[in-house]
């Protein structure tokens, strides 16, 4: 199955408005695809941007201007998290708390450091300084200003200089720069697609705020891999992947055993966007996927699909498409009903209504509207049946789904 059949298959499994992916082969990118998009396209990268903080601190410290074990307040002194080392910073084993305190960050416009270590007092702290692994979107903010700071520059530029020029990544970048993907969520029951805002997230911004394409990703997959010494020597890279306190995480890198592989690199996600770059360090191997959708994109299957063997025979799907018009008579049928106890999902998708059992989201049965408005099962178990709606619930052939299990207002009438 080719590289764009199995992209197809992530992107309709997912309902992604749009996915772009590329597989590495040696450290080089060997194919490209893109469902819905350009493989060009740009898209928030999200989380992967700490990866970017993550090189740029650990130059200072071959550079011997910095160690892993300095405290925070050594270089940056006015926060209260000043007793975390850098280290527990990049491997997120700090205690800080995971968000910003304030507003949802990754949704809201961003302030200055000044701001943002004014609202976080410390209080929010989650456990002692390498107590254990606790994921922080905040640390990464904290590590951004210490690289400003050494640098006598903001983050942005030291990015540029000391990364992006030399790798030639033009299309990396702090916003979004055309042609790019608009940031979507999918509404779950319709399939419907609503905008999400590509806010500026200010001194947050080192812990996601950057966008960039499969080409890019590709080229800094190379310095993951620790194959550009000009930027990253390879024992440096090597120790990023060194696991800390928890075995998946090591200093800005995520560790993960997909597909029998051992990989390396880290997903990410905005609201509007989820992405993910991972390699395999032996090979050289590895897959960047970018998407426009808030959710969907489930990581430990995409790597290992994409990274399989192309001769490898899968049913093929036809790509998801959003629902752009929903009639107004099918709007009420959606949501949650039960079926006595058990809860089930009604979605409309691909102009038919969908059932499928909550707990699995095994898909049924599906419907279609008839032109007088009936809906008539046309696959699964009540295919010919027809779907009568009533006030308090739905029934097909004596199944009986109401918003409440075994609503009264229901079953004490049909007793």
């Amino acid at each position: 199955m080719s590289l764009a059949a199995r992209l197809t298959a992530i992107q309709h499994d997912g309902r992604l408005p749009t996915v772009v992916a590329g597989v590495l082969r040696d450290g080089v990118l060997a194919e490209t695809a893109g469902v819905h998009a350009d493989v060009g396209t740009a898209y928030r990268i999200g989380s992967i941007t700490k990866t970017f903080t993550a090189v740029l601190v650990l130059q200072l410290r071959d550079e011997g201007r910095v160690s892993l074990d300095d405290r925070l307040d050594a270089h940056v002194p006015d926060t209260s998290y000043g007793g975390v080392s850098l280290g527990d910073l990049l491997g997120h084993t700090g205690g800080l708390q995971a968000e910003p305190t304030g507003p949802w960050w990754e949704r809201s416009t961003g302030g200055s450091f000044a701001e943002l270590v004014a609202a976080d007092d410390g209080t929010g702290a989650v456990a002692a300084p390498g107590e254990w692994f606790h994921y922080s979107n905040l640390g990464y903010g904290l590590l951004g200003e210490l690289v400003a700071r050494l640098h006598g520059a903001s983050w942005l530029h030291v990015v540029r200089e000391q990364l992006l020029e030399p790798l030639g990544m033009s299309r990396t970048t702090w916003g979004p720069v055309a042609p790019h993907a608009q940031g979507r969520s999918v509404r779950h029951f319709t399939g419907q697609l609503d905008d999400e805002p590509h806010t500026d997230t200010g001194a947050m911004g080192p812990a996601g705020q950057l966008w960039s394409t499969v080409a890019d990703l590709a080229t800094w997959a190379g310095v993951l891999l620790g194959r550009r010494p000009d930027l990253l020597a390879e024992a440096t890279a090597a120790e990023m992947r060194t696991p800390r306190l928890d075995p998946t995480y090591g200093l800005g890198l995520q560790l993960a055993e997909l597909g029998g592989r051992s990989l390396v690199g880290h997903p990410g996600s905005m609201p509007g966007f989820q992405s993910v770059l991972f390699v395999e360090p032996d090979t050289g191997d590895g897959a960047v996927v970018l998407t426009n959708a808030t959710t969907g994109l489930d990581v430990r299957a995409a790597v290992p699909a994409l990274l399989a063997d192309a001769a490898s025979d899968a049913p093929r799907v036809e790509p998801w498409i959003p629902t752009t018009s929903l009639p107004a008579d099918v709007e009420p049928l959606l949501g949650v009903w039960f079926w006595g106890n058990t809860a089930t999902e009604w979605r409309w998708q691909h102009d038919r209504l969908e059932l499928r059992r909550l707990q699995v989201g095994t898909l049924t049965s599906t419907f279609v509207r008839r032109d007088d408005g009936v809906l008539v099962g046309d696959s699964g178990y009540h295919r010919g049946e027809t779907l009568h709606v009533h006030e308090h619930h739905l029934e097909c052939a004596t199944f009986l789904f109401t918003r409440a299990p075994y609503d009264p207002r229901v079953f004490t009438a049909v007793r």
